[in-house]
């Protein structure tokens, strides 16, 4: 395991650890019921956006932690969302990556850009041999993204769990280290 140096900067991107500063940005996003649609919280207050945002980690230390960044426009320097990657399992070398962003940014390829940026820092540096990204059944912009990213669909889970009040249904998609473009 060998921790980047922050911040990773892209063609139009920079990601980079979350700060206290970016609370104004992450509850921008966290407060919007389309954004929390599909997530296992609701809209969030500024509070509970604080209390996520405290959460999170640059970098994992333990199985069970995550590197979550910030994604920030290199243009306006605006934080627009955030992507991260889980370490799962340590000897199975297992994770699990997802996504956030606000959805001004959609469709402009900001979460394809830095999505392949956290799937290598899960394949190189934390040396995992395979990522999943999971989502709702429904959610089109995520399963759209997954597949972009050349990851293939491994499962579709029907009645999974009790997901806002209905039976969920969850996709789950896969990529292994070797499959990497």
């Amino acid at each position: 395991m060998v921790k980047p140096e922050f911040p990773i900067t892209t063609e139009r991107l920079v990601l980079r650890p979350f700060t206290v500063d970016d609370l104004d940005a992450v509850h921008a996003w966290q407060s919007l019921p389309e954004v929390a649609r599909f997530l296992y919280w609701s809209a969030r207050t500024r509070e509970e956006s604080r209390v996520a945002l405290e959460a999170k980690k640059a970098w994992p230390d333990v199985v069970g932690e995550s590197c979550s960044l910030a994604v920030q426009r290199r243009d306006t320097g605006e934080v627009i969302g955030e992507v991260h990657v889980e370490w799962l399992h340590e000897e199975w070398r297992q994770g699990e990556f997802g996504f956030v962003f606000h959805p001004d940014h959609g469709g402009h390829g900001f979460a394809t850009e830095a999505a392949e940026v956290v799937l290598r820092l899960g394949f190189v540096n934390l040396g995992l041999h395979r990522i999943i990204g999971r989502c709702d059944g429904r959610n089109t912009g995520s399963i759209k993204l997954m597949e972009r990213l050349g990851m293939r669909k491994e499962a579709h889970f029907r009645h999974n769990d009790i997901f806002k009040g209905e039976w969920g249904e969850e996709l789950v998609y896969a990529m292994l280290d070797d499959e990497v473009p």
